[in-house]
């Protein structure tokens, strides 16, 4: 009796729907707390101080890019994506603004750590970032995000990449005092952009290739 071998197509094959799949747990397997409160400008500013903060800072330093992660949890046997909100109005997903020359993964870890982590500075930036789900661009900061480079744009201002981040089974989450940490259906999200704008309403169309598996035991 000789070890049998997949063929090559095959076993890629498999690989790829492992990939695909995605396993979440129960929302109840999660502890919530709080930290201090950040200093955040997110819904501390008017739009237009916002653009000219903005424009300020591609003047000096360049395209703008912000990295956010898609995490998800299981409530009432439905997948939830977990939102930060801002002033009980403006809604986020985890992420921000990346150093200059720093790296996709890094600068989210970071990020990550800083909003739903404890304040321990040692702390294990542990998360287990996956696929970049999608890229928006925009081509002034007056105007909303695009799914493409818009053809007319000369250089755009800012790019924002999601990237799916897999959970563990348990996790701790610990949140500045003045954010709200929220599961929300994406039964709810989809296509509410007028809630959510165009980005996190459109997260549940890019979750459409994976194989969403609740794991309870």
């Amino acid at each position: 009796m000789g070890l049998e071998m997949l063929p090559a197509e095959a076993a890629a094959g498999e690989r790829s729907r492992e990939q695909q799949a995605v396993e979440i747990y129960p929302l109840s397997r999660y502890y919530f707390g709080a930290k201090d409160a950040r200093s955040l400008s997110d819904g501390a500013e008017t739009a237009a101080d916002r653009a000219l903060r903005l424009k300020s800072n591609f003047a000096a330093h360049g395209l703008r890019t912000c990295v956010h992660g898609v995490l998800l949890v299981e409530l009432s046997g439905h997948p939830h994506l977990l939102l930060l909100q801002v002033r009980n109005s403006s809604f986020l997903l985890p992420g921000g603004r990346l150093r200059s020359a720093e790296q996709d993964v890094q600068g989210l870890r970071r990020k990550l750590s800083g909003k739903l982590s404890g304040a321990d500075r040692n702390e294990d930036h542990d998360w287990q970032i996956g696929e970049c789900l999608g890229m928006w661009w925009k081509s002034n900061f007056e105007a909303g995000p695009f799914p493409y480079l818009p053809p007319n744009a000369r250089a755009p201002r800012e790019c924002i990449k999601l990237f799916l981040v897999r959970l563990p089974m348990s996790r701790q989450f610990i949140v500045p005092r003045n954010l709200k940490l929220l599961a929300v259906p994406l039964s709810q999200i989809h296509a509410n952009a007028q809630v959510y704008g165009p980005i996190i309403s459109g997260v549940p169309n890019l979750l459409s290739k994976f194989s969403v598996n609740v794991v309870r035991d």
